[in-house]
């Protein structure tokens, strides 16, 4: 991530020791790793997230190209797409069906 090596970060901790003072380099120390683990979660969710959208957007390409064929003579990858759109539809009508 850094290139940082073993003597820079040894005359950065003196440099925090001597600007902090002992008391309160361990609350420094914390702090900051909490900071930097939310942004790590934060990028990560991130990243998660645009994965997501993107094989949304895949999906809906794929079904434009099948609704322009009229649904026969589909590629296998095409015809999964199509199949996976389906089955996501079912899943969220599923809540909203009256029972009988």
């Amino acid at each position: 991530m850094f290139d940082i090596g073993f003597w820079e970060l040894l005359v950065i901790g003196i440099v925090a020791l001597l600007v902090l003072g002992p008391e309160r380099l361990p609350g420094a120390i914390r702090s900051t790793s909490r900071a930097l683990s939310g942004m790590r979660s934060m990028a990560s969710n991130f990243k998660q997230e645009l994965e997501q959208q993107l094989k949304i957007q895949e999906l809906h390409d794929n079904l434009k190209k099948a609704e322009q064929q009229d649904l026969k003579n589909l590629s296998p990858e095409l015809k999964k797409s199509v199949d996976e759109l389906r089955s996501a539809a079912e899943s969220v009508k599923k809540p909203y069906q009256k029972k009988e």
